[in-house]
């Protein structure tokens, strides 16, 4: 199958009603920012919450809006993993597959999915429900091994219990993460809220689990505290250093003035002396 690329403009322009729509919300996120190449990054989101992907007919309308180059707009697109290539599916389910979840687990659980769905990484189930991808770290290494679907968090998974997941979304079934908001949402609907636009479920769930704060517990019962770093040591020798110098300034201060001005001042009578 060919897929359209961010160098490569679409056959298909948006409909006088998508691109109406796609322009107000731009002209929102523009409005946030002092300068509008700003708002680039919230602006390819935007793009991806209709396309699903990074589309040539949404680097020409960014491109556009923000007097930007095509080649500007396609080379951030291309630079950011969470910008698509190509169309995604409705669920990214990423298995990370990086040193600590390898180890305990992750390895497995993407190459028994891959082949539950039958396919690799960066591909789409013919259906376009699920892409699947082998991600490096999903920055919860406590609750190895980790998958996400559209970046929230599945703990602790298994092969059983991640193919039972992509089950459940293939299906239409709602399907809630181990933590955070309450159910998963579509790529494009994530996509908009990464553009700025609320989904309404923010601060639902709780962010950090029992393994994250285990550490800090642990600390707080043996009354262990961090030592004094070398930042606060240098600011407290920049402090002596500064008083120092204070101290140097007013001595200055208070000696008597030095050069020809000194001079003549000793002599009362240089001035007269001049004059005749």
């Amino acid at each position: 199958m060919h897929y359209l690329t961010p160098l490569q403009a679409s056959e298909e322009p948006y409909s006088a009603e998508q691109l109406a729509s796609l322009r107000a919300d731009a002209e929102a996120i523009i409005a946030r920012y002092p300068q509008k190449r700003s708002a680039l990054l919230p602006m390819l989101h935007l793009v991806q919450s209709v396309d699903s992907f990074v589309s040539g007919r949404g680097v020409d309308l960014c491109a556009e809006m923000l007097d930007l180059t095509r080649a500007e707009v396609s080379g951030v697109a291309t630079f950011y993993t969470q910008y698509k290539r190509h169309p995604n599916g409705e669920y990214t389910v990423g298995v990370c597959t990086n040193t600590l979840c390898a180890v305990m687990g992750g390895d497995q659980i993407f190459a028994e999915v891959s082949e539950h769905l039958g396919i690799g990484h960066d591909e789409t189930t013919p259906d376009g429900k699920i892409t699947l991808e082998s991600v490096e770290c999903n920055a919860a290494c406590d609750f190895a091994p980790v998958v996400m679907a559209n970046w929230e968090f599945f703990d602790n998974q298994t092969p059983e219990s991640t193919k039972a997941m992509v089950d459940d979304l293939r299906a239409g079934k709602p399907v809630a993460p181990t933590r955070g908001a309450s159910r998963v949402c579509s790529f494009k609907q994530v996509s908009r809220m990464l553009a700025g636009f609320p989904d309404g479920l923010a601060h639902e769930g709780v962010g950090a689990g029992p393994a994250s704060l285990e550490g800090l517990k642990l600390a707080k019962e043996r009354g262990w505290e961090a030592p004094p770093s070398a930042r606060e040591d240098d600011s407290d020798a920049d402090t002596i250093q500064d008083t120092d110098t204070d101290a140097q300034d007013t001595t200055s201060d208070a000696e008597p003035e030095t050069g020809e001005e000194h001079s003549s001042a000793q002599q009362p009578g240089a001035d007269k002396e001049k004059d005749a």
